[in-house]
């Protein structure tokens, strides 16, 4: 019994440390939009991510998520983007969708440039 609680508290840890490195997060999708879409962006007049979000409400981008056409409506909004759209990693377009609709039109306001 004094061997195994140990280990059970140890196994429990490590499992949701690891399950909330894996889900998607939106300060991660921030630092996408930062790195890849920002300077592309603000040739389109995209002033800054939490303005690229709020072209669609929540239940909008939730929307076009399930029916394939995000990456799409990414490109309507910042044309200029379609070649760092395209090369984004699975985990970059799920972390960007995370931010996109975490501050989306109906969302929380953001604070970020």
């Amino acid at each position: 019994m004094k061997r195994t609680t140990p280990l059970l508290l140890a196994a429990f840890l490590a499992t949701s440390v690891f399950s909330v490195n894996a889900a998607a997060d939106a300060s991660r999708g921030k630092m996408v939009y930062m790195k890849k879409l920002k300077s592309v962006c603000k040739k389109d007049g995209i002033k800054n991510g939490g303005y690229f979000a709020t072209k669609h409400n929540r239940r909008e981008w939730a929307a076009l998520k399930k029916s394939g056409k995000l990456e799409k409506e990414w490109l309507t909004i910042c044309p200029s983007a379609e070649k760092k759209v395209h090369r984004l990693r699975d985990k970059d377009v799920k972390n960007l969708y995370d931010f996109i609709w975490k501050y989306a039109s109906d969302g929380e306001v953001p604070s970020c440039g």
